[in-house]
């Protein structure tokens, strides 16, 4: 049974005028990496602030592991690690030096403190660049040390602002398999623009805009929002269309068939299914039944980024003119 770490209450945040964040409820267990995604300024940075003790909220409450942030700051902190947009440090100090400094202040000194410094360089490769000042490094890099720094104390909870953001298609491969590999017993909030590692990394997804929470399920839930997610395209020779249509007329799985593309005597149909249920096999059973020829036929996967689009940007959904 997972256990509940993070509880938001009605959390709410102005300045002055401007509503950043209005009325957010949810809660995060162990286990659980949270994609918290949104268009820029729906109040995503202002929400981790809030919950990592930065700012205080203007009404409701945030709770990390039973401790309320604003009333026990310090027993939030000690129970938090925090990855900030930036990654801000000293730049003037080596990122082992740094390092060193942030487990003293986590109350780590002599051989643990040791310890704990390789245990962190080793996760997140930072050996080659360790007696570096932190100013000369690249983006990538420092993004490491800021990654580093909110591990050293092995904390309950991890909370990180675009935690790949500047490292290569390696390095992004690396940081993912160590939050996969940490989400074990943690509860994980990753705020990110980059919708693939929302599907690669996250259990469980939120979108908000201007400053409210709009959806909240897993990234499968996300994709079900797409009218084409599951949806299957077939190829046929034109002469086939009618009898393509009349051949999954009865399908009860079947929402609608759309013609997207005729050239060169052929036709492409997009068959749409209720429910975004998978309904590839029994298409494939009819055509065949059917011997009916097909050109190709695959299955339309939908992308985060339609979804996203579709929930932060359209007001209302369009129709399909499927037929």
């Amino acid at each position: 049974m997972m256990t509940e770490k993070i509880a938001l209450k009605g959390l709410t945040k102005r300045f002055g005028p401007l509503l950043a964040v209005d009325d957010i409820s949810m809660s995060i267990a162990s286990g659980e990496v949270l994609g918290f995604l949104g268009p820029n300024g729906a109040g995503k940075s202002t929400t981790m602030r809030m919950l990592t003790g930065f700012i205080e909220p203007t009404l409701g409450t945030a709770e990390i592991c039973g401790f309320d942030v604003t009333r026990h700051p310090v027993e939030v902190k000690r129970r938090i690690g925090y990855l900030p947009e930036g990654a801000p440090s000293y730049g003037d100090m080596t990122a082992e030096s740094y390092l060193g400094f942030i487990a003293e202040v986590r109350g780590f000194d002599g051989l643990e403190k040791r310890r704990r410094i390789d245990d962190v360089v080793d996760k997140v490769d930072l050996g080659e660049v360790l007696r570096q000042p932190i100013e000369t490094l690249s983006k990538g890099f420092k993004r490491r040390v800021g990654l580093a720094q909110a591990m050293i104390h092995d904390p309950e909870i991890l909370i990180m602002d675009e935690p790949t953001d500047g490292l290569d298609p390696n390095q992004k491969h690396q940081v993912r398999d160590l939050i996969r590999e940490m989400s074990a017993d943690k509860a994980i909030i990753i705020s990110t623009h980059i919708l693939e590692e929302v599907e690669t990394v996250c259990s469980r997804a939120v979108i908000i805009a201007n400053g409210r929470l709009l959806v909240d399920g897993t990234p499968e839930d996300l994709l079900a929002r797409s009218p084409y997610h599951n949806a299957v395209v077939l190829t046929v020779d034109a002469a086939q269309e009618d009898a393509v249509r009349k051949a999954l007329k009865g399908l009860e799985a079947v929402k609608g068939i759309k013609k997207t593309k005729a050239e060169n005597d052929t036709v492409q149909l997009r068959i749409r299914p209720r429910k975004s249920s998978l309904i590839a096999i029994e298409v494939a059973d009819v055509i065949r039944a059917r011997k009916i020829p097909v050109h190709g036929m695959f299955v339309n996967r939908a992308g985060l980024d339609e979804v996203f689009r579709k929930i932060t940007v359209d007001d209302k959904p369009r129709g399909e003119g499927d037929a």
